[in-house]
């Protein structure tokens, strides 16, 4: 019985061996194998060149070595190709030790791709709960003003319809409170707080030009019935413009402006002074020029004449001094105001900061910081729909301008509106129709031109030599303007 088993089997297996494998140059015998001796068929592979293994084991090793290499029934096999048309090895023939015993070797490469994949999964998970964690920092910093909106709606009937739809306004409000960080900028008096600046900036429907109108703080208006802190209701009354801030806050001023200007405004922010500080530091300061030494010991301010670049603080103490600089008049502060932001705008853009992340989330963070805004523009998503809708607008097309008004007659320490200046100034951006702002001396020079011409016109000119309207012209700047060349 058992020496059945040996003639059929063949040759036992060496027990010093696992199964299925021979050492080199011993060959296994099979019943019908062919004589080693004898010449191999052209395109087959010789068997002291390539192993053969017997049993299960041996077909899965082969069947893997085909998953590995390649059927090797087509055209006769890597092997097969290297022959030639009679058969003999071509240079360059694998060996038996050039080939892997068992497919180990592909397999040992798996584990790493493995690992890879690993890694590159735990990277993006890195970076993605990075990026949400800053996003989440930016909207935490953002204050919502939620009284602001119920006072609003209360106040609904009285409000102006929106006339071009596409298009937004928004009132920006600096806002001069000395409580809390800003206390070193002057007398704390309670936590009150008025309106330094207001800016109504107007988006065009189509996203070419932003218009920046600054309206005096010391403006003479109608200031409506408000509500107080302790939801009292204030008298309607005539009085400088920014007074509707401290005693009726954001609401009363929003009202405010509307009924000067007949413009619905869409959306409001509140900024103090630590937020405009830390914004012109994140862009590593704004150039300026000065034609004059400046020295104000109460704008904390001491500069040089000539073109520099002004850190936060001393951006604050430049855009804020009256005293000292020109005639020391609001006027000249708003041009000079309007002017610098004219200057960051252009930074941002030029620099590239509004489409780098890495140079825009500071900018965003100081921003957000110390920024209080409606329910509408309260997450980061909002704002950065607001600023991408805005990165390419040209920035000669950033224009900054000042409400026409001239010293109110029964007090030359404040401002009245210069009319029909004003009105046609505020129906042109009511309808969404486009604005022209020139310096204040080319300004003047035009109007003495269009003075000139009208003089030298016939009296019998008929209407049909009248060019069509022009486009309204105003004193301003644009954030195309160098500073330096003023």
């Amino acid at each position: 019985m058992d020496a059945d088993v040996t003639d059929s089997a063949g040759t036992p297996a060496d027990p010093d061996l696992p199964a299925g494998d021979t050492p080199q140059g011993r060959s296994q015998e099979e019943p019908g194998a062919p004589d080693p001796k004898e010449e191999p068929e052209p395109g087959a592979v010789p068997e002291n060149d390539a192993p053969q293994d017997s049993g299960d084991e041996g077909k899965a090793d082969a069947d893997e070595g085909k998953a590995d290499a390649g059927e090797d029934s087509e055209g006769g096999g890597r092997d097969g190709d290297q022959h030639g048309s009679d058969g003999k090895s071509a240079a360059g023939a694998q060996t038996w030790a050039d080939h892997p015993k068992d497919g180990s070797a592909s397999r040992r490469k798996r584990p790493w791709m493995r690992w890879a994949a690993l890694g590159a999964s735990f990277l993006v998970m890195i970076s993605a709960g990075v990026g949400w964690w800053l996003y989440k920092k930016l909207d935490g910093n953002i204050t919502t003003d939620t009284s602001a909106a119920a006072e609003l709606k209360v106040y609904e009937k009285e409000r102006p319809t929106p006339v071009a739809m596409d298009a937004q306004n928004i009132l920006l409000i600096g806002s001069d409170s000395r409580s809390g960080d800003n206390r070193k900028y002057g007398r704390d008096d309670g936590g009150s707080q008025r309106s330094d600046t207001t800016i109504l900036l107007h988006l065009a429907a189509d996203r070419k030009s932003a218009t920046a109108v600054s309206l005096p703080r010391d403006l003479m208006v109608e200031v409506p019935k408000c509500r107080t802190g302790d939801d009292k209701e204030t008298r309607e009354q005539f009085t400088q413009f920014n007074s509707a801030f401290e005693v009726g806050g954001t609401a009363c001023t929003i009202r405010t402006v509307e009924r000067l200007t007949g413009i619905r405004i869409d959306h409001h922010m509140v900024v103090d002074f630590n937020g405009f500080k830390d914004m012109v530091d994140a862009v590593d300061g704004v150039e300026i020029c000065l034609k004059k030494p400046i020295d104000d010991k109460d704008a904390r301010l001491e500069l040089p004449a000539g073109r520099q670049t002004l850190n936060g603080e001393e951006a604050l103490g430049y855009v804020r001094a009256r005293k000292t600089l020109g005639d020391g008049s609001d006027t000249e502060r708003m041009e000079r105001q309007q002017k610098f932001l004219g200057a960051l705008v252009n930074k941002m853009q030029s620099n590239g900061v509004l489409l780098n992340p890495t140079r825009l989330y500071p900018v965003l963070d100081a921003a957000t910081k110390s920024l209080t805004t409606d329910p509408g523009l309260d997450s980061l998503r909002d704002l950065y729909d607001l600023v991408r809708s805005m990165r390419d607008v040209p920035t000669d097309q950033v224009q900054f301008l000042t409400v026409p008004r001239q010293p109110y007659r029964q007090n030359v320490n404040r401002d009245e509106l210069v009319e029909p200046d004003a009105s046609e100034l505020f129906k042109q951006l009511r309808e969404d129709k486009p604005v022209a702002v020139v310096p204040a001396d080319e300004l003047k020079k035009k109007e003495g031109e269009k003075e000139k011409a009208q003089d030298e016109k016939p009296d019998d000119a008929g209407s049909d030599s009248e060019s069509p309207t022009p486009t309204p012209t105003y004193s301003g700047s644009s954030a195309a303007d160098d500073l330096c060349e003023q």
